[in-house]
């Protein structure tokens, strides 16, 4: 067995835990929002059509704000299409995902689910197909109380206060050559900056996002950022970031270390983001909105993908990645990266929520389940409050393929300064054998262990199903502190969690305990 040793003192504070880091991702693709979220025939949908049982699972996720309504197909969508009568809505070839759009589901509709999840409207506009003129008629209609042809259209439309969105994408992954409406790094920097100038006419205090490059491995990634910054420094507050990761040919190792691809991610567009500043002689500071992030098994997208001119389906079954525990323990080990830039990070979207490479499954009349991936979010949204710190760890290495020499443990902590409440989470990338790890917690005070979680299986491939839901669940793990310091067990590639608090406080009463 190894060891590992780590030091958690609240002194080495990176940031606030933003709630916004805990954020979701809808995109009218596959069977997220059809047969997803929105099931009108199923036994468990309320008056509005929407699926209970999925409502009571994304509350139970602790989701804060949800990216919508893409994604790659809101480079194709015309907003007005989703307001207003539904039996005036067209039906329209979303060429994103080769597949027919209804309309069923507006912006209205929406809305009204966001307000039963608990969850808050991040909305992007289409700079693909589209430009500066509708993107401001979309805020006008969102957020002008009244008094304007278009801020009336939405009262008649049902909904008399305005949606009040704060957050604003300006399109999506714009230098991808598979977005409609791809375009130059020096193209696209006009058209955001000239949009984000009109949108902040109607509303100054929006929170506006600007595309970075739709993955690091971009030839233009760098580059784009520097030249969208330059046009747009002054005009936005969040330059984004997407990323996604996968098993490739068998390279567990390279796969389990993905959070230090993610790291250097993060902190190449911060370096960039502060040259483009500092050049500029600027006092702002831009921050990273990562708002599509997630394991994808991206290569079997071409497989499933209608092509033919004749076959338009209504919420085909696409990208419904079934998850494993070695999924779920890399998924943990990305959400620790978020955790660890929090000082930077100021939002993030785990694209997606539900069917599409998401932590939720259902089945059409059938049940709703949680994936592997659920588990480490629902469980990191809960406990992390305070401020993010940064640990100290001493721990034996793994050599991968693909990011060379990486620490076979990684950790982060929070800490509530007010409530003396704190969490640790761990990863264990070791394929081989356990590691013991002893952690010096004596920086937080006289405290004492309220709950623990650890997700592991002896076959890391191991995954809930339809047929077997309940396969994979977090369990306790076992732990003891002796005069600060707090030693556990770690198994070969493994997520964990341990929540503390101050002795003779109330501690956190847990929403979902491991079984």
């Amino acid at each position: 067995m190894t060891a590992a040793r780590l030091t958690v003192d609240p002194r080495f504070a990176i940031g606030p835990v933003r709630r916004r880091l805990f954020g979701g991702f809808v995109e009218h693709l596959g069977r997220h929002v059809y047969d997803g979220i929105y099931e009108p025939s199923h036994p468990s949908a309320d008056e509005q059509g929407f699926r209970v049982d999925v409502l009571e699972l994304v509350r139970e996720l602790g989701v804060s704000m949800i990216r919508y309504p893409g994604g790659n197909f809101v480079s194709g969508f015309r907003w007005e299409d989703s307001v207003g009568p539904r039996e005036e809505r067209p039906r329209r070839l979303d060429l994103a995902w080769h597949s027919t759009e209804t309309n069923e589901v507006g912006l209205h509709e929406f809305a009204d689910w966001l307000d039963k999840a608990g969850s808050d409207l991040m909305l992007a506009v289409n700079l693909g197909t589209r430009g500066t003129l509708e993107a401001i008629d979309l805020l006008e209609y969102a957020n002008v109380p009244g008094g304007s042809t278009l801020s009336q259209q939405r009262v008649d439309n049902g909904r008399a206060a305005p949606f009040d969105v704060r957050v604003w994408c300006l399109g999506n992954e714009m230098d991808g050559p598979w977005q409609l409406g791809h375009r130059s790094a020096d193209d696209y920097g006009k058209l955001a900056s000239r949009t984000a100038k009109g949108m902040r006419q109607v509303d100054p205090s929006i929170e506006l996002v600007v595309c970075g490059s739709s993955g690091a491995q971009m030839p233009t990634f760098g580059e784009w950022e520097r030249v969208v910054l330059e046009h747009t420094y002054d005009d936005v507050d969040m330059i984004s970031c997407h990323a996604y990761y996968q098993e490739h040919d068998g390279d567990i190792d390279s796969f389990l270390a993905s959070a230090v691809d993610m790291d250097r991610f993060i902190e190449a567009v911060v370096a960039t983001a502060d040259h483009v500043g500092a050049a500029r002689g600027s006092r702002k500071r831009i921050d990273i909105s990562f708002d599509e992030w997630n394991v994808w098994y991206i290569d079997r997208v071409a497989s499933v993908k209608p092509t033919a001119i004749d076959d338009w389906p209504v919420a085909p079954r696409l990208l419904e990645d079934v998850y494993s525990v070695l999924d779920a323990v890399v998924f943990g080990s990305l959400l620790i990266s978020l955790l660890a830039h929090a000082d930077r990070v100021a939002s993030a979207s785990l694209a997606q929520l539900v069917n599409v490479i998401a932590p939720i499954m259902t089945e059409p009349g059938g049940p709703a389940w949680r994936q592997t991936t659920f588990f480490p979010f629902a469980i990191t949204s809960r406990l992390a409050r305070g401020e993010a710190v940064r640990l100290r760890i001493e721990a034996p290495t793994i050599e991968t393929a693909a990011h060379g020499t990486v620490p076979a443990v990684d950790a982060v902590a929070t800490h509530d300064a007010d409530t003396g409440a704190a969490a640790i989470f761990l990863v264990h990338r070791g394929r081989e054998q356990a590691v013991e790890v002893s952690i010096d917690v004596s920086g937080l005070g006289d405290v004492e262990v309220v709950e623990t979680h650890v997700l592991h299986d002896g076959d890391p491939y191991a995954r809930n199903t339809l047929d077997d839901p309940e396969r994979v669940r977090p369990a306790v793990v076992e732990t003891r502190l002796d005069n600060g310091i707090l030693s556990l067990t770690l198994p070969p590639i493994a997520w964990a969690a341990l929540s503390l608090r101050r002795r003779g406080r109330l501690g956190i009463t847990p929403v979902m305990r491991a079984r």
